[in-house]
């Protein structure tokens, strides 16, 4: 069993699922929150079924680019992903992810593109120099240049 902190929209919307199943405090003692039909726990494949059902219908209605397998898994790296970008400690990301060590959270929160970008931006010192001479004026170099394109 594994504890996880819900989110306060996320609090509501759990709220209100157990609202609309009319699930009382004795029928969570019975049955696991989220079930399949036959009320029993959802497995993986479960919900990956529904996952699945859900992207196919996204996808014939809409022309949003989906990836051609959404699992489980894509939602738990892409939410990595997001605490990364938020500059959430990669030690927080851990315990939100259940891992033991924080080297394989590396593995989910990669540096996507923006960050690396970001990243070299705040290491690189400006070495742009305030007073660029006009090359226009040059005529030397505007002669040298037109004899090496010729």
């Amino acid at each position: 069993m594994r504890h996880v902190t819900l989110m306060s929209r996320t609090a509501i919307l759990l709220k209100n699922y157990l609202e609309e199943r009319r699930l009382t405090a004795a029928d969570r003692s019975d049955y696991p929150l989220f079930f399949n039909s036959r009320r029993q726990k959802l497995t993986r494949a479960g919900v990956s079924y529904i996952i699945d059902k859900y992207v196919k219908a996204v996808k014939e209605q809409n022309t949003i680019l989906l990836p051609d397998k959404v699992s489980p898994h894509v939602f738990r790296h892409t939410k990595a992903m997001h605490l990364l970008q938020a500059n959430v400690n990669l030690v927080y990301i851990r315990d939100f992810l259940g891992h033991a060590s924080v080297t394989t959270s590396e593995i989910y929160a990669r540096a996507d593109a923006r960050m690396k970008r970001l990243a070299l931006e705040q290491a690189y010192s400006l070495a742009v120099i305030n007073d660029v001479p006009a090359w226009q004026d040059d005529q030397d170099l505007l002669s040298w240049l037109q004899k090496v394109c010729q």
